[in-house]
């Protein structure tokens, strides 16, 4: 399984690093910190020296609570940022992004790869994406940002998840996007209490056995404070439950972790596949 991109290709044998970068003011984790085109791209290569093999840039916050911003603005928050690393890096850019004409310009400015936590499902979204030709993230969220942890339910978190993914890429594939460039997300936090997240990711093997690349977005949410008490109540000490997390994703099957803290948990992953190559009989590097 491999994603293949404008002007490379990432093979998905092995669980790939996604860098999270938003230019936004109201992001949970990192919100101001990167408004400027070039505080933005010294992030954004900081990540691919620690071994990002996609960055992420986001111009709207998707948090619970957030509001919308207007795509003139956000066009203004993304567009001079992945020009810039992409004039910088090799590392393929992915924009967040739900609105088409975002979309379109980020992937005139070099983008290579579209990110949609409404799954396609605005106005001309899933025209656009299949006329651009890029490999897509479909997320699955219950809501919206503003609300959707007001009372999340369901009757079954899997079945319910995996139903509207499953149904979501087969209207990708209906509109002419190839099913090896979809890539599907549960959506961890967006529109679940920690049981429901507890569950999707128990189960997350039965969203790799459909054949889709998945991806997996843990990072430092609320769960984890939720599991660690006290002790994570603020972003930047949810980093050691972010790659425990990661690992174990990794673990039931995801293709993809999308993650704040890139050199942790590539240096994880790293190690666990050595633990592993070990576990078969093989050292490092010399994996039969």
């Amino acid at each position: 399984m491999r994603l293949i991109f404008p002007n490379s290709q990432l093979d998905l044998g092995v669980t790939r690093v996604m860098g999270i970068l938003n230019v936004t003011p109201d992001s949970f984790s990192d919100g101001g910190l990167f408004l400027s085109p070039g505080a933005a791209v010294e992030r954004a290569l900081q990540m691919a020296a620690e071994g990002a093999d996609i960055i992420d840039v986001g111009g709207e916050s998707t948090r619970p609570g957030a509001q919308a911003v207007s795509v003139t603005e956000e066009l203004e928050r993304v567009v001079p940022v992945i020009e810039a690393i992409c004039r910088e890096t090799p590392v393929p850019v992915s924009v967040d992004t739900s609105k088409p004409e975002v979309m379109q310009a980020a992937a005139n400015a070099g983008a290579a790869m579209l990110n949609d936590v409404y799954a396609l499902t605005a106005d001309a979204a899933l025209a656009t994406a299949a006329e651009l030709g890029l490999p897509v993230c479909l997320m699955h969220m219950q809501g919206k940002p503003g609300t959707m942890q007001d009372e999340p339910a369901y009757k079954d978190v899997i079945n319910e998840v995996l139903e509207f993914l499953q149904t979501r890429a087969a209207s990708c594939i209906k509109s002419g996007i190839d099913p090896q460039q979809i890539v599907i997300d549960p959506g961890f936090g967006f529109g679940k209490t920690l049981e429901h997240n507890l569950e999707l990711l128990a189960g997350l093997d039965r969203f790799a056995a459909t054949g889709f690349a998945v991806l997996a977005g843990l990072s430092r949410k609320s769960m984890i404070a939720k599991l660690m008490g006290a002790r994570g109540s603020g972003p930047e000490s949810r980093v050691g439950g972010s790659v425990t997390l990661a690992l174990y994703a990794a673990r039931k099957g995801a293709h993809i972790v999308r993650v704040h803290d890139v050199q942790q948990t590539v240096e994880a992953l790293e190690i666990a596949r050595a633990l592993q190559a070990a576990e078969r009989g093989s050292l490092p590097g010399q994996e039969k």
